[in-house]
């Protein structure tokens, strides 16, 4: 009994001691705990700057926790579709997510109206609106489904790509039919310009577009390439008709298992991993526009965006006047253009 006795004490004072090293040292305090795991899902390929800068937030959050947060990163769509980490986020199955914003329209309606026709002519704009006004008025409406967005990554300026022919006229796009995510501001887009849209997923899209269920699809450059869009559309035409942003998502459940320090922990490698998720955004995009015009097998062209845009004046009005969020498209436009 005196040995156990003794033997509990010791245990105890070293265990003492290593927290209160820990503590001299500036470490977090929860240190001494089996460490915090959460799983980070997204749909991106390797290599796309959306993998890189989550990859980058895990090993910030674990460098700045002394490794009592570990984000395991699961990419490329292994946790399902964006809609279906969603549902994993709001049951508290997943922890966060870099996800879409189409998908997440679906319970935030409001963040549809970011990809209004020709409302940002560059990437820069849309995450400086969100890091102001809009992105506060946006805050409790993902609270309310029980998510909280950390950080509002770049998803880019938005490109049509088809197997067809150079788009150059909105008249190019009549008779053509084109995959879009399930976003309702994009649906209208393609609706005004003529074309017929079908709601595919993004990971089953090379094979839709392989086998001709669709003749086109519009996205980034970034995500063209990443996913070898161009194998089997080889006509990019550079419409800029709308930017996205990739929402990062927290579950609220995994928010409140989190510490004050933990928190901050988490928010400051959020923001340096989206520092990082924008520049590698910018610089691959402007590396992309050169190689997809060098390569022969490629056919690039600049379109009419004075003809685009007035084609597409009408979805603002139908937002604005049809919405029952009519007050936020109202808001966002005068931010946005004044």
């Amino acid at each position: 009994m005196k040995n156990s006795i003794k033997m509990n004490r010791r245990t105890f004072l070293q265990g003492a001691g290593a927290m209160g090293a820990a503590a001299l040292m500036g470490a977090p305090a929860f240190l001494h705990a089996a460490p915090l795991k959460i799983t980070f899902g997204h749909g991106a390929a390797a290599g796309n700057p959306r993998s890189i800068a989550a990859e980058k937030f895990a090993e910030l959050v674990k460098a700045k926790s002394g490794g009592a947060i570990e984000i395991t990163v699961a990419g490329a769509a292994t946790l399902g579709d964006d809609a279906a980490m969603l549902t994993s986020l709001r049951t508290g199955t997943l922890g966060i997510s870099a996800n879409s914003q189409g998908a997440a329209s679906a319970i935030v309606p409001e963040l549809a109206a970011l990809g209004l026709p020709f409302l940002f002519t560059n990437s820069a704009d849309g995450v400086k609106v969100l890091e102001g006004k809009i992105g506060e008025l946006l805050k409790p409406k993902f609270e309310k489904v029980g998510l909280i967005p950390l950080g509002w990554w770049d998803n880019g300026i938005r490109h049509m790509t088809n197997s067809k022919h150079s788009i150059k006229t909105p008249e190019d796009l009549k008779g053509l039919k084109f995959r879009t995510p399930p976003d309702p501001a994009t649906i209208d887009i393609f609706h005004a310009l003529g074309a017929a849209t079908a709601q595919i997923t993004f990971a089953e899209l090379y094979v839709a577009l392989q086998q001709k269920v669709v003749d086109g699809q519009e996205n980034p450059l970034t995500n063209i390439a990443s996913s070898k869009l161009y194998e089997v559309n080889p006509f990019i035409s550079l419409t800029a008709h709308k930017w996205e942003c990739n929402p990062v998502l927290i579950s609220k459940m995994t928010w409140n298992r989190l510490d004050a320090k933990g928190r901050e922990i988490v928010m400051e490698a959020i923001a340096e991993a989206t520092r990082l998720q924008i520049t590698l955004s910018n610089e691959a995009n402007q590396k992309l526009d050169k190689e997809f015009r060098a390569n022969k097998a490629l056919t690039v062209n600049e379109v009419d965006l004075s003809a685009f845009r007035k084609q597409t004046a009408s979805v603002f009005d139908k937002w604005e006047k049809g919405k029952p969020f009519g007050d936020f498209v109202r808001d966002l436009r005068k931010t946005v253009l004044g």
